[in-house]
C-alpha cells in the first residue's frame, strides 16, 4: 500500500476512482501557489490544504480587516484585532489542519519584480486576487513558463471562472484583450459580495486544481464559466476555438508586464472596500524596521512585529509598513494624501 493509502486523512478522497491512491500519490508531491489569501484564496488554501497538496505558496500583501470575517473563513477576531497579514495567519490556520503539508507564507505584492521568485516551481497557479492588473501578469507568467492558472471572480452574487493551460487553451488575453477600465465593473465595494459565492467559484477552482495536479487536464470544463447563485443561472461559454494566433501572449509571446522597464516612483493602490491605500516604491526595498521604529517613534505611537511596523498618526490614521517598502495608509482612500504621507514619513 501507498504512503497516501495509508494516511486516513485522504481515505475518502482516494476511494473517489478517478482520484485512487496514484491520484493522490501526485498531489502529495505537487505544488499549487495562490496569489491573493482574501475570500476566494481562504476557501482555495483550505481545500488544497485538506485535500494534501504537498506544498503550498501563500500570497497576499494585505492585513487581516474586520470587515474580512463575514466571508474570509481561515480568519478570526483576534487576526483582525492584530492586524495579522493574511499570508501568516491562513498558514497558521492550515498548519493546524494538516501539519504534513509545506506551507510557505509570503507577504509580498505581486509584481514585475517579484513573479520569478514567488511563482517559480508551481506546477499550478491559482487567482484568489481582485485585482485585474495582477491576473493579467499571472497569465503572462503562466504562458511564458507552461504552468496552468485558474482564473475566478466573484462579486455581489454572481462568479466566474476560467482554467488557462498555455498552448492547449485560450489565454487570458485571448478572450479580454485588455483589461477593463477603472470603474467600468461591479467591486465589493460598490455591489457587495456574499459569503455563498466566494465559495462556490473557489470551489470550481479547486477542483479544476485537482484534475490538473493529478494529470486529468482532459477532465476541465473547458468554458467560461458563469454563475449567479441569487437568479440561481449557470451559465458555461465554451472557449474551445477561441485561442487567437494574434493574441501578444499566448500567439506572439510577448511579456510586455514582465518585462516592462521598471518604475522609480511610488505607486498607489486604492483597497477595496477598505478606506486604506497601498503604497509601494518604485523598487523593493530591504528595511529594517527595529531602527525605523525609533525614528518613527516621533510621529506617534509605534508597534512592531516580526511582519510590520505600525504608527498610529495623531490624525486618526494609521501608517502600516512592510520591510520591502510597502505601506498601507489607512483611513483615508485618497491617494495623493497617501503618497504624501508616504514622503514625508520615508523621506522619499
Amino acid at each position: 500500500m501507498t504512503s497516501a493509502g495509508k494516511d486516513s486523512r485522504y481515505a475518502r478522497q482516494a476511494r473517489f476512482s478517478a482520484i485512487g491512491e496514484q491520484g493522490q500519490e501526485r498531489l502529495l508531491g505537487s505544488h499549487a501557489a495562490i496569489v491573493g489569501v482574501g475570500a476566494l484564496g481562504c476557501v482555495i488554501a483550505n481545500h488544497l490544504a485538506r485535500a494534501g497538496v504537498g506544498k503550498l505558496t501563500l500570497i497576499d500583501r494585505d492585513i487581516v480587516d474586520r470587515s474580512n470575517l463575514q466571508r474570509q473563513l481561515l480568519y478570526d477576531e483576534t487576526d483582525a484585532a492584530g492586524g495579522t497579514p493574511k499570508a501568516i495567519a491562513a498558514a497558521s490556520r492550515l498548519s493546524a489542519v494538516n501539519s504534513g503539508i509545506n506551507l510557505v507564507p509570503r507577504v509580498a505584492d505581486l509584481s514585475s519584480f517579484n513573479a520569478e521568485a514567488l511563482l517559480s516551481g508551481a506546477d499550478v497557479i491559482v487567482d484568489g486576487t481582485d485585482n485585474f492588473s495582477v491576473r493579467y501578469l499571472i497569465n503572462e507568467f503562466s504562458v511564458k513558463h507552461r504552468i496552468p492558472w485558474i482564473y475566478g471572480g466573484a462579486v455581489g452574487a454572481s462568479g466566474m471562472s476560467l482554467t488557462v493551460v498555455p498552448g492547449s487553451t485560450p489565454c487570458l488575453r485571448c478572450l479580454f484583450p485588455e483589461p477593463p477600465p477603472g470603474g467600468s465593473l461591479d467591486t465589493c465595494e460598490t455591489a457587495g459580495v456574499l459569503s455563498p459565492i466566494v465559495d462556490t467559484i473557489g470551489s470550481v477552482q479547486v477542483m479544476e486544481a485537482i484534475k490538473l495536479l493529478t494529470g486529468q487536464p482532459e477532465a476541465l470544463h473547458g468554458s467560461l464559466l458563469q454563475i449567479d447563485l441569487w437568479q440561481h443561472n449557470w451559465q458555461s461559454l465554451s472557449v474551445q476555438g477561441a485561442r487567437k494566433i494574434s493574441c501578444p501572449v499566448c500567439g506572439e509571446r510577448r511579456f510586455a508586464l514582465l518585462d516592462e522597464e521598471k518604475q522609480s516612483e511610488t505607486m498607489t493602490a486604492s483597497l477595496c472596500g477598505r478606506n486604506t491605500v497601498q503604497v509601494s516604491p518604485g523598487t523593493p526595498l530591504s528595511l529594517d524596521l527595529r531602527s525605523i521604529e525609533l525614528r518613527f517613534g516621533k510621529a506617534g505611537r509605534t508597534e512592531l512585529n516580526p511582519y510590520s511596523l505600525r504608527l498610529h498618526l495623531p490624525d486618526g490614521m494609521t501608517f502600516l509598513l512592510f520591510s520591502d517598502g510597502r505601506a498601507l495608509v489607512m483611513g483615508t482612500d485618497d491617494p495623493l494624501l497617501a503618497r504624501r504621507i508616504y514622503a514625508e514619513l520615508m523621506g522619499e
